[in-house]
């Protein structure tokens, strides 16, 4: 017996064995949802040299213990912000005048996020990207003391450079500017001239969530910031899902048409939060102390001016759990006559299909917006797995044909909206950190609402007849992709 298994050939057998058992124990025990978990056990059973070394690179929100090291700083550093930028006064919200569920709402950010609503905010929505890019150059230019950026991509060419322009205009009459941009999301543009003139002009400037070899091993590396906030002397601040792109000149032969995006630009309460986000992700980035930012960024106490409510909702890996998509849930179950959804990529997990799907049957009228051509073919395949079902209870699918809807939003009765980088996919929810504003106010609601009737206007309305009369093959890919669309 011990002769044979001392061949070499046993041996190897045993440690395969062995190995793929201890990474089955290892997925089963860190206890991701059910469809992640078989989605992985799967792989490795089918394919386990590829599948195990594929797990080890992504299957777990490693983060790294510096980074969580930081993180785990963030909620007093969050407090220590708030005592400087919020008066108390802001976060006591009329109740009385609101839905129900806005303080429900109000309550699961508390408590699972740390995050108040905060009235006294005002806002502008835009949706045109010339006309985005020119007022945040314009507020830049009327920086005195700080400029805060953080973007997912930015990319030259166009208006973008105007921004750019601003910046350098900026820092050189001695504002001071920091900016933080993805490693990955702007690699193209990292490996351009810009960076070093911004530079060059005593801007700060950080990759954020660097990739590397060394990095592979202690974090995953496709772990994103995908946030867009931009803060101007912490008296003015965007988000959205604009990055810092012309689509005139951004991924122009990706054959799915300009991007089309929109930026809310806020004043008063909403300010505050929003900064703290990114001098958060800078503190996490650099280690900077948190006493020096705020001295820095201008952040002081926020004055209330306006009448919106608003709750600023961070989410990402080791910051939150799932607070963001137990905030979505809440806000898609209190719909009770209509819910619009607008998102350029649809691959939710089982309780958000399960909420939307759930919102159509007690009679809720549900239009979801997606572009008709996105930039990722595997996406593309995995969110059409989930359109039957969707079509079954009513949920009237519009595939938008002016170019790559790229606008995240939802809205609920005229009253409540969710706005802000959240796709509805499990990237966005699980492995990207992201920023979201969940407003409670009718007037943005009915905004928020004309701006996607604009988009339904300009969208094909998906009939059951001609979606169910495709073939076998395209079906069987759909549903082939949407078994690792955890993965994607």
């Amino acid at each position: 017996m011990l002769d044979w298994l001392l061949r070499p050939a046993n041996l190897l057998a045993i440690a395969h064995a062995v190995t793929v058992l201890a990474v089955l124990v290892r997925i089963i025990m860190a206890r991701p949802a059910t469809g992640v978990a078989l989605a992985w056990i799967l792989i490795v059973a089918l394919l386990p040299a590829a599948g195990i070394t594929l797990y080890l690179l992504i299957g777990e929100r490693r983060i790294g213990k510096r980074r969580a090291s930081r993180i785990a700083s963030l909620t007093k550093s969050f407090r220590e912000i708030g005592d400087v930028a919020i008066a108390q006064r802001l976060t006591d919200v009329r109740w009385d005048r609101l839905p129900v569920a806005a303080q429900g709402l109000d309550n699961l950010g508390r408590s699972s996020i740390g995050s108040p609503t905060v009235c006294g905010s005002r806002f502008e929505l835009f949706s045109d990207t010339q006309e985005m890019l020119a007022a945040i150059a314009h507020d830049v230019k009327s920086a005195r003391q700080s400029v805060l950026m953080e973007f997912y991509i930015w990319n030259e060419g166009g208006a973008a450079d105007e921004v750019l322009e601003a910046v350098i205009e900026a820092a050189q009459r001695g504002v001071h500017c920091q900016i933080l941009i993805d490693a990955l999301g702007a690699r193209p543009w990292w490996r351009g001239p810009q960076p070093a003139r911004l530079r060059a002009a005593g801007v700060e400037l950080c990759q954020a969530l660097p990739v590397g070899i060394f990095r592979t091993l202690v974090g995953r590396t496709d772990l994103r910031l995908h946030r867009k906030i931009v803060v101007i002397d912490g008296n003015v601040a965007w988000t959205g899902s604009m990055n810092l792109v012309d689509p005139r000149f951004f991924k122009q032969d990706s054959g799915v048409g300009q991007w089309v995006d929109a930026m809310v630009r806020l004043h008063g309460a909403a300010v505050a939060p929003l900064a703290a986000t990114m001098l958060g992700d800078w503190m996490v980035e650099t280690g900077k102390s948190i006493h020096h930012l705020i001295a820095d960024s201008g952040v002081r106490l926020i004055e209330p001016d306006g009448h919106v409510d608003m709750q600023i909702v961070p989410s990402g890996p080791g910051e939150t759990a799932d607070g963001l998509l137990q905030m979505l849930l809440g806000l898609i179950n209190a719909a009770q006559h209509e819910l619009i959804m607008t998102t350029p990529y649809f691959v939710p997990d089982d309780s958000l299909l399960r909420a939307v799907r759930g919102a159509a049957g007690r009679g809720v009228r549900v239009s979801l917006i997606m572009p008709e051509k996105v930039d990722s073919l595997l996406t593309r395949y995995a969110s059409r797995s989930y359109y039957d079902e969707l079509i079954d209870v009513g949920v009237q699918l519009y595939l938008y044909r002016g170019g790559l809807l790229h606008t995240k939003s939802i809205m609920v009765d005229g009253t409540m909206a969710m706005f802000g980088t959240v796709n509805l996919d499990m990237r966005s929810l699980w492995l990207n950190y992201e920023v979201a504003l969940f407003v409670y106010n009718a007037e943005f609601a009915v905004e928020l609402r004309d701006l996607q009737q604009s988009y339904i206007n300009d969208s094909d309305l998906l009939q059951s007849e001609q979606w169910g009369a495709r073939s076998f093959l395209p079906r069987f890919l759909e549903n082939t992709l949407r078994l690792v669309s955890p993965l994607l």
